[in-house]
């Protein structure tokens, strides 16, 4: 048994129905490294793996917070932790679906130790951004400009957090994790990678976003709003949900989230793909479908007990 099989590449990639192959061809458990499949009620947005795929592999930290609370990279560390022990002591292959690339990064690595949280100087950004967005992110590429690249525009907790360790700590953040020493791995893993080529990519994002509005992912909101759910919810900064906030707040058209949706994941999707070809270890799986099982069973079995990705 390999300690570690981690399966990554960008949104929309097809990673979740192949790890539930891959898995039922191991034995294996999924363990999901999502940062918003986490929450409870995120269902069509998220693109979570429905009841059938759950009958058919056990999967891990689906559904396992409230999202009216913020569930952190912390959280998932010590989470996923306990899970993969407990599918090795079934005497199963632990498989992470990932999904969200600092997850899967904080699994293997640790966490960065980055300064403190200063909450007063927290408290002077937030009250920034909700005056003026564009601005705290301009202030954001004046200091730290490969973190301004890096980070959503629309994604608030990141660049506060980025502009307040580069004002706390007198320097990027960028260049702190650049200084800071790569930790020894935390588990051999092996990571087998997903990418289909940009046109299809984008014709399964658009395919996407088409069946999450097909299924009413605007009534999904509206009922998580009603259950108690705040708008500023870090929930529902997902792709997709921000977006149908705007909608109900009348203040911009079905269509034009639609529209919005499908050009924010495109981007996601870049930004992923970026950041997994730069970070080294990753193996990429050139079949696709049914073959791309074959080829991750036989990279596997082919390479057993060998030097694990860097990552």
């Amino acid at each position: 048994m390999i300690e570690l099989v981690v399966l990554v590449g960008p949104t929309a990639a097809g990673k979740s129905a192949l790890a539930v192959a891959l898995a039922e061809r191991l034995g294996a458990e999924v363990v999901s490294a999502d940062a918003f499949a986490v929450y409870r009620g995120l269902d069509i947005g998220t693109a979570k793996p429905g009841p059938a795929e759950r009958r058919r592999v056990p999967h891990h930290l689906v559904d396992v917070a409230d999202p009216r609370t913020r569930y952190s990279a912390g959280m998932f560390v010590r989470d996923a932790d306990a899970a993969i022990a407990a599918i090795r002591e079934r005497g199963r292959q632990p498989i992470v679906v990932g999904g969200t690339m600092f997850y899967v990064r904080a699994l293997l690595r640790g966490l960065f130790p980055e300064p403190p949280r200063d909450e007063a100087l927290r408290r002077t950004l937030e009250e920034d951004w909700r005056r003026d967005p564009a601005a705290v992110r301009a202030r954001l590429a004046a200091v730290d400009a490969e973190a301004a690249a890096r980070i959503a525009p629309a994604d608030r907790q990141r660049i506060l957090r980025a502009l307040e360790v580069a004002l706390a700590a007198g320097r990027p953040m960028s260049a702190l994790w650049r200084e800071h020493p790569l930790p020894p791995s935390r588990y051999p893993a092996r990571l087998l990678g997903t990418a289909p080529a940009r046109p299809e990519l984008h014709a399964r994002i658009a395919a996407r976003v088409d069946e999450m509005y097909a299924r009413g992912l605007p009534g999904e909101v509206r009922g998580l709003l009603a259950a108690g759910v705040p708008p500023g919810a870090h929930a529902l900064k997902a792709i997709g949900y921000r977006e149908c906030l705007r909608v109900l707040a009348g203040e911009w058209t079905v269509e034009q989230a639609r529209e919005k949706t499908t050009t924010a994941t495109r981007q996601l999707a870049k930004r992923q793909l970026t950041w997994l070809r730069g970070a080294g270890g990753v193996e990429w799986l050139q079949a696709t479908g049914e073959a791309a099982v074959a080829e991750a069973v036989e990279r596997l079995e082919a390479k057993r007990g060998s030097e694990p990705g860097s990552f």
